[in-house]
């Protein structure tokens, strides 16, 4: 069943800064396929806080299992989006991991390596190109003003080196790339593509290291003195979501409190 709503799927949505942008979606009038890979709880959680932020009462919040890390999965998720829904709008690509050892690259292991190039990298493309021959086959009507649009997430790890995380460093660098060879081959086609890039993240991701980016804050690091939240995000691609930036794409949009700005 179709309807004049736009949906909008996010992956890797059940918390963190996916839950972020879910939230914020559906405070622009946006219904949300909320994707999880394990967490079902979490992902019902995100389900009750877009309901409590939605403004129409059309809306819906579906949560879809799938690990964008398998192709098989990836296929499935799409179509039960398609089956949920009738249609889709945007996607928002979030999902990511990190290395689960933080090892230094001298002694990365392959096996670590193939793990997050899959779903940071691998998942995030494949995901997009599926969606985007979708709308180039069918060529369902947007109504999200300006037409069709894709978001990666990526990191300020694109351009700033960890050396005790290569893995997710190279896969957000290549993910910067694969958000500009999307932008340029949809561009025709009235698609818009952006890359968000986060800076330091108040997320499960980060909470090992609070005591050592605290320090870096505190330090003058980030220009913006505090530590990013998943609501600077949301805010940032709901602004896309609802045709904010109608004659750009390809975009960088760093939300990093000015962390990427070099300095002497």
């Amino acid at each position: 069943m179709t309807s004049d709503i736009p949906v909008v799927l996010v992956t890797g949505a059940s918390r963190g800064l996916g839950r972020g942008i879910a939230e914020h979606a559906a405070k622009i009038g946006c219904s949300v396929v909320i994707n999880y890979v394990g967490n079902r709880r979490a992902a019902r959680e995100t389900e009750r806080l877009c309901g409590r932020a939605k403004v129409f009462g059309r809306q819906r919040f579906v949560s879809l299992q799938a690990d964008i890390g398998s192709a098989k999965e990836r296929l499935k998720l799409l179509r039960q989006t398609l089956k949920e829904f009738g249609r889709l709008d945007a996607l928002v690509n979030n999902a990511g991991i990190g290395p689960r050892v933080r090892r230094d690259i001298t002694l990365m292991t392959e096996e670590s390596f193939t793990d997050v190039m899959q779903v940071n990298l691998q998942g995030a493309f494949f995901l997009t190109q599926s969606v985007a021959n979708y709308w180039l086959a069918k060529k369902p009507e947007p109504v999200l003003s300006g037409g069709f649009k894709i978001v990666f997430i990526s990191s300020i790890s694109a351009e700033n080196v960890s050396l005790n995380r290569g893995e997710y460093c190279i896969s957000k660098a290549g993910l910067s790339m694969v958000s500009k060879l999307w932008a340029l081959r949809l561009a025709e086609h009235g698609i818009q593509v952006f890359e968000v890039r986060p800076g330091i993240m108040a997320t499960d991701m980060t909470g090992p290291a609070k005591e050592k980016y605290d320090e870096q804050i505190s330090g003058g690091l980030v220009p913006i003195a505090r530590w990013g939240t998943a609501e600077d995000v949301g805010r940032s691609v709901a602004s896309i979501l609802a045709g904010h930036l109608p004659f750009s794409t390809g975009e960088v949009i760093h939300i990093d409190g000015g962390l990427h700005m070099a300095r002497l």
